[in-house]
């Protein structure tokens, strides 16, 4: 990991990274609490950590980087990720546009913002995608 790199996810993680990691936590234990949401606890514990440290990180189609389909990649994705967007994925999604908005207010919280405007994508619809180290 390059120096940059570390200053930047220490800046992040004290300038809402933390917040925003923590309430991905939540998600993912309110998941887990009811039985239909288990499989989606998973994918919140992933992108917690993704939201706790995401400089040097990228999210892919899941497809693409495996070569191959699979059950989140399908039409049961797509109905995964409607269920997602209704039960969870707003209120994140809210959640890291606003902390996107306070970002971009200061020039040095520009690149802070964009992390958090790439999450909140991530937020609508995260079946069928992965976190990938960035090249």
């Amino acid at each position: 990991m390059s120096v940059l790199r570390l200053l930047f996810n220490v800046a992040w993680f004290i300038c809402g990274g933390l917040v925003m990691g923590l309430m991905w936590v939540l998600a993912g234990i309110i998941a887990c609490i009811t039985i239909v949401g288990i499989p989606f606890a998973r994918s919140c514990f992933v992108i917690a950590q993704l939201s706790f440290w995401p400089f040097g990180r990228d999210i892919d189609d899941r497809q693409y980087v495996t070569k191959r389909r699979d059950i989140g990649t399908g039409s049961l994705g797509t109905v995964g990720n409607i269920i997602w967007f209704l039960l969870f994925g707003i209120w994140l999604a809210i959640g890291h546009i606003l902390h996107a908005v306070a970002c971009f207010v200061t020039i040095i919280g520009i690149p802070f913002g964009i992390q958090h405007l790439k999450l909140a994508m991530l937020s609508f619809a995260p079946i069928g995608q992965t976190v990938v180290d960035a090249r």
